[in-house]
């Protein structure tokens, strides 16, 4: 007897979804799948990804044998073109004709394209397929400004894309009059807006555009208010529409702004026939999310194999990182007073804008905004799903709690067994912890068991939060691997790599880890082998991260900041000349940084080499502002001017920071130096803090600014220069022996068990008999310094590897201009 046949339409994420769904539900059933693109399902979500360096293979959703494994007969770039529904057949492009039983409609959506004058000249694209975006990279390739239609999700990824491909000037235009008007309000869109335009894009609000101007390709775009916007090219993002065209033909029923028309069960007005993802329409909705899709498609699942499920609609919240910058509504966002109470934080300076929306007896969360800081987001979406009782002070919720304790039952742990706590997957805490129980105790080994956090991965911080608790709970002790790689913790992999004396990284991949290593571990092994053998991190092909390669921070636009080391913020006339030389000679932008430092940007990876030369024979040397080191010990100038000054401040950084400089650590390492307790330096906001007092220095450790600011701690009072730098010694490399990766010292004096008390003891007192071993260490790195930038100008082989193309020639072309980056910002003004 034949299996019962399913024919899929559509090879996007929802259509592969509802295959893997099914294959894991039961085997009674022949699926066949059609799909309209040349290549399998792949994951959209993270499509911008492509213009990083993913390749189509790498964002595919499942293995090329994947569909043959499982007896699926996939057919690619062949649409089905009709629908039989008297004789439940449908007939593809290519010819193929195929009886079903039941048929899944999982089309999708398109691009909407307004009908403007002149959208079909060259350089007018779409942003949905790789297809598209191979056409944008080509095209963007000879183009200087970008502008994209549409200021929603799309649009600002879209723009994030151009900005990429190094386009220098681009735009994003939106109709309403904010940004993300469907996410976020309008106190929350301006902060986004600020955020996004110091980032370089250049926002235009309440814009309707009348035609696309240009001589056979787009040169302006004309708006309705009679002004014009000159642009190389043009991406539209406007929103999406719904493929129902091929249930029109077949007569399904259709809503009247598009979309084909499913009850609670998917099914369309024809019983067989299912719809699910971005082409149904369901009471009214469209769901433009890929977690709705997934729901859809476990649905039919269960209508097809024999089940109860249905679906009520779902949970539009979403967190996503736009252009850097961390946006996330969840709830009902937007509900206001009277109907609740508002509590708004707002902080302009870091670009931080917060907003929950709680009940008008103060018990319960209704929905809230966040935007450029969503590390709560999972928790609170959790309480408003969960209808979780508020704590006592709900302002805790987005500002922390200022008592320094929890409050009572917060925590992941005391969600309900039955809190979804993966959307995409439909995976619950009670689904999670039951795998863990069962043995699942890695975050890849829930993945594998649960699926849990393998579709957007908003929900992987939670996911881990929940093994680590219930490991706890069950008296197990929680292991703090790098990943799934190497089975070890940071501390234990710096251990073995120095026992076992390992400075190559497939040695350290072959004695101690597995497979072929990754983002997250190759630029840790890198780190842990410059702070134990203080070798050029550069020498260390293919695994340090992205601003080690070229021993610069990289840039909007592509180009590249210089940071010359300035210890103490002290110059000479003449180096302070040749920055100018150099900065003038190179076209760059120069700016005094709040860390004593002169920055240089706009430089371009081929000419990295020439500057740093040029910098080098002045008497300069690499600032490590692209490493995880020590960045800057900042001083005031203390009693050599100050009439308030103890000490000399200024003498005290330069050795400090000269004693330290070049060294790697977990993270990066600022430190600062006060002449007297006024504290101009600053110091009790940095990772190590030095105050002048009248008996000698006060070191305080372990403070942080930034976003989350932290004072520092008193570890010693009233010692003299060389205790404090013994101090220092112990203190610094018993962190970058301890510390997990990309943890500050703040946050890792959090994290310790004992706090401050423990630490003292550990320095001050030796109470584990490490501080000789610390301070050979020490002084070991101190002794091997080597600036890196001098290693590559000296080296032709490293040199050889900052030029773009390796057929580029080695002398310069006399015909390039160079334009300064501040003469283009200002144009902008």
């Amino acid at each position: 007897m034949s299996k019962p046949t399913i024919v899929v339409v559509g090879n996007g994420m929802v259509g592969y979804k509802f295959c893997e769904k099914l294959i894991a539900r039961s085997s009674a059933f022949q699926i066949i799948v059609f799909g309209e693109e040349p290549r399998r399902a792949y994951d959209r979500v993270h499509l911008s990804e492509y213009f990083a360096g993913k390749t189509a293979e790498d964002l595919s959703m499942s293995p090329a044998d994947w569909y043959a494994e499982n007896n699926i007969n996939l057919y690619l770039d062949d649409p089905v073109q009709e629908i039989d529904r008297h004789n439940k057949t449908i007939h593809s492009l290519k010819g193929v004709t195929i009886k079903y039983d039941y048929l899944v409609l999982a089309t999708g959506s398109s691009a909407f394209v307004p009908d403007v004058p002149g959208i079909n000249k060259d350089g007018v694209f779409v942003y949905r397929t790789i297809e598209d975006l191979d056409l944008i990279k080509a095209y963007a390739a000879n183009a200087k400004s970008g502008a994209v239609m549409g200021g929603g999700l799309l649009g600002l990824e879209a723009a994030k894309a151009l900005i990429d491909l190094g386009i220098q000037e681009t735009h994003v235009i939106e109709f309403a009059p904010r940004l993300m008007p469907r996410q976020i309000d309008t106190a929350g869109s301006a902060m986004l807006q600020a955020k996004l335009e110091q980032l370089g894009l250049r926002i235009h609000l309440n814009k309707s555009t009348a035609s696309i101007d240009g001589d056979h390709k787009v040169e302006s775009l004309r708006f309705n208010d009679d002004s014009a916007l000159p642009t190389d090219m043009l991406v539209i993002s406007a929103g999406i529409r719904p493929r129902d065209e091929l249930a029109r033909l077949a007569g399904l029923h259709v809503g009247t702004r598009g979309g084909i028309l499913v009850n609670d069960f998917m099914q369309t007005s024809d019983e067989t026939i299912f719809a699910i993802g971005e082409c149904a329409l369901h009471e009214g909705m469209i769901y433009g999310l890929v977690a709705p899709g997934y729901e859809m498609a476990d649905v039919v699942v269960n209508q097809i194999a024999g089940g109860e499920k249905s679906f009520k609609g779902f949970d539009m919240s979403t967190k996503l990182k736009l252009i850097g910058v961390d946006v996330a509504s969840f709830g009902d966002a937007f509900i206001s007073e009277p109907a609740c109470r508002t509590i708004v934080f707002e902080d302009t300076h870091k670009g931080i804008y917060k907003r929950i929306n709680i009940s008008t007896d103060g018990k319960l969360l209704l929905g809230g905004i966040l935007i450029g800081d969503a590390d709560a987001y999972n928790m609170l979406l959790q309480t408003v799903n969960n209808k979780l009782a508020l704590p006592p002070n709900p302002e805790d919720m987005i500002l922390g709690s200022r008592g320094g304790e929890q409050s009572e039952g917060a925590g992941v742990m005391s969600l309900p067994e039955d809190a979804l706590i993966c959307s995409c997957e439909a995976v619950t805490k009670g689904g999670i912890c039951d795998a863990v129980n069962d043995g699942a105790c890695s975050l890849d080994d829930v993945k594998k068991c649960t699926k849990a956090g393998t579709g957007c991965g908003g929900c992987v911080p939670m996911v881990k939060d929940l093994i680590a608790g219930t490991l706890k709970a069950n008296g197990q002790y929680v292991k703090n691997v790098i990943c799934e790689h190497f089975d070890y913790s940071r501390q234990e992999l710096y251990d073995l790599i120095k026992i076992n004396n390992i400075k190559n990284y497939d040695l350290a991949l072959d004695h101690f880890g597995r497979g072929d290593g990754c983002e997250t571990c190759k630029p840790l092994v890198a780190s842990i082998m410059s702070s134990l053998w203080n070798d050029v991190i550069v020498k260390q092909d293919t695994i340090q991260d992205s601003n080690d390669r070229f021993l610069a921070n990289i840039q909007k636009g592509g180009t590249y900041s210089v940071v010359p080391r300035i210890p103490g913020g002290e110059i000479t006339p003449e180096k302070l000349i040749v920055i100018g030389q150099v900065a003038q000679k190179y076209g760059l932008y120069t700016k005094i940084t709040g860390g004593q430092r002169i920055d240089l940007f706009g430089a371009h990876m081929n000419d990295l080499p020439e500057i740093w030369e040029e910098l080098i024979n002045a008497g300069f040397e690499s600032g490590h502002a692209y490493g995880k080191a020590l960045r800057t010990v900042k001083s005031c100038v203390g009693s050599t001017w100050c009439r308030f000054g103890l000490h000399d401040s200024v003498s005290f950084a330069i050795e400090i920071e000269e004693r330290y400089k070049g060294i790697r650590a977990p993270h990066k390492l600022k430190g600062g130096v006060s002449g007297c307790i006024r504290e101009c330096a600053e110091a009790q906001g940095k990772d190590f803090g030095i105050i002048a007092t009248e008996k000698g220095w006060n070191l305080y450790i372990c403070g942080n600014g930034g976003s989350k600011p932290q004072h520092a701690q008193l570890l010693a009072a009233d010692i003299d220069d060389k205790t404090l730098i013994k101090y220092l010694d112990r203190f610094l490399m018993f962190y970058i022996k301890t510390a997990d990766p990309l943890t500050r010292t703040a946050t890792w004096l959090n994290k310790m068990e004992g706090g401050m008390s423990y630490l003292k003891n550990v320095i001050l007192n030796d109470s584990l008999g490490i501080n000789a071993q610390l301070e050979e260490e020490m002084q070991l790195l101190v002794d091997t310094f080597h600036c890196e930038w001098k290693e590559v100008v000296n080296n032709p082989e490293l040199r050889k590897r900052f030029q773009h193309f390796v057929n580029a020639p080695a002398e310069k072309d006399p015909n390039v201009k160079f334009e300064g980056m501040r003469d283009q910002i200002k144009a902008t003004w």
